[in-house]
């Protein structure tokens, strides 16, 4: 080995940001190994690395003893006198061999070493690299397809897209440049997975951090978001500025901001009546984020009226509200999704009730507790009341 070492070393530093330290320890690492494969132990080896000339040495280390019963770990006083009249019994004396030596089977061992451990730095720099952008949003190009995911390629490495990351009726063809939302980044064995999504609903809040800028300065914080993807998706803001509109400043004017975010969706849906797909848009409610629950499921509710909201005293996450009869499907939504967004908004479960069916309900809740105000306060009055039924049907009986 040389000087060509060393620039084989700065290259792979430079270009492939793996440690000098890190292949010079695998290089010693295979040498050893290779050492064990001729001489069956690697106890008495030692590796040394040279910086200026790029030379590693290999050296069997043995033990100067009066009767020898290893020759690869001991060497005979007598022998060792003959090399330096100074060794004495239980020093050690170093014998540099020849990397050379190995044979063909030693250096490709050699060379698997170093590859295994080449591939292992470039994986753990991989993966800090994507770890970084981890819960961002990056930009790739589609490379392939197959039944479970889209491959998008992020620069150095290809992110999965999976069908339920997908927005539906959204299609892509190879080669389509595409924003992505990384939220997961995994390091195993077999090398780096990243996991992107487009209906995510943090990729919404990303997308507002990149074209409003009150939201990327923290003037505006967005505090939750709810998503339908290619649907509808509700976001809960509010203002840090008493004189900055949260809701005003996403929906900005003619609705700018929000066109902003929805253009970065493409998702067609087929038109029953022309048998085409058409484009469609996905709707986003701004809500305004309160710190009272009940006010803030409330605004959740929009575009439905309230009458009032009630929470469970058992269950401090669970809410029913009351609107009027004629606003209960509004409120419900279609199949169920504006209740169910604004659940997922709140972090409530909502129940629904109509005006009419709240006062049903009160008149049950009367009922029962008029049952239980006329019902014996204990078993003691339960007793007494049975005991007195009983006596007057005795003075009854005398009676007669």
């Amino acid at each position: 080995m040389s000087k060509e070492m060393l620039e084989a070393f700065r290259i792979l530093e430079e270009e492939k940001h793996i440690n000098k330290d890190d292949i010079i320890d695998a290089v010693k690492e295979s040498l050893k190994s290779a050492y064990k494969r001729r001489y069956g132990q690697s106890e008495s080896a030692e590796i040394e690395f040279n910086e200026k000339t790029g030379d590693f040495k290999v050296y069997t280390v043995r033990e100067v003893v009066e009767e020898v019963f290893d020759s690869r770990l001991e060497i005979s006083l007598k022998d060792a006198l003959a090399i330096s009249t100074a060794y004495e019994l239980g020093d050690k004396i170093r014998f540099e061999e020849s990397p050379k030596e190995f044979g063909r089977v030693a250096a490709q061992s050699a060379k698997q070493t170093i590859m295994e451990k080449m591939r292992r730095q470039m994986r753990e720099v991989t993966f800090n690299e994507y770890k970084e952008h981890e819960r961002e949003i990056m930009t790739g190009t589609v490379e392939r397809f197959d039944d479970r995911f889209i491959y998008v390629n992020l620069g150095t490495i290809e992110a999965q897209l999976s069908r339920q990351d997908q927005i539906p009726g959204e299609t892509f063809a190879s080669h389509d440049r595409i924003e992505v939302y990384v939220y997961k980044v995994e390091n195993n064995p077999k090398g780096v997975n990243v996991f992107v999504s487009r209906s995510h609903p943090e990729f919404i809040k990303r997308i507002m951090e990149q074209e409003i800028p009150e939201v990327f300065d923290g003037t505006v914080e967005i505090m939750s978001v709810a998503r339908e993807a290619g649907d509808r998706t509700k976001v809960a803001v509010r203002s840090h500025n008493p004189n900055v509109d949260a809701i005003g400043t996403i929906v900005g004017r003619k609705g700018a901001n929000i066109k902003k975010v929805t253009s970065k969706f493409h998702p067609k849906r087929l038109d029953q009546k022309s048998g085409l797909w058409v484009p469609v848009e996905e709707n986003i409610d701004v809500i305004e984020w309160v710190d009272d629950p009940a006010e803030f499921i409330y605004n959740a509710i929009a575009p439905a009226e309230v009458d009032q909201v009630l929470f469970d005293e058992e269950d401090e996450k669970h809410a029913t509200v009351v609107v009027p009869d004629n606003k209960l499907s509004l409120a419900i939504g279609r199949r169920g999704q504006n209740v169910r967004l604004a659940a997922h908004l709140t972090g409530y479960r909502i129940d629904i009730k109509s005006a009419s069916e709240f006062e049903e309900m009160e008149v049950e809740w009367a009922q029962e507790d008029e049952s239980f105000e006329d019902a014996p306060a204990n078993e003691t009055d339960a007793e007494e009341a049975v005991e007195a039924d009983f006596a007057q049907e005795l003075v009854a009986d005398d009676i007669e």
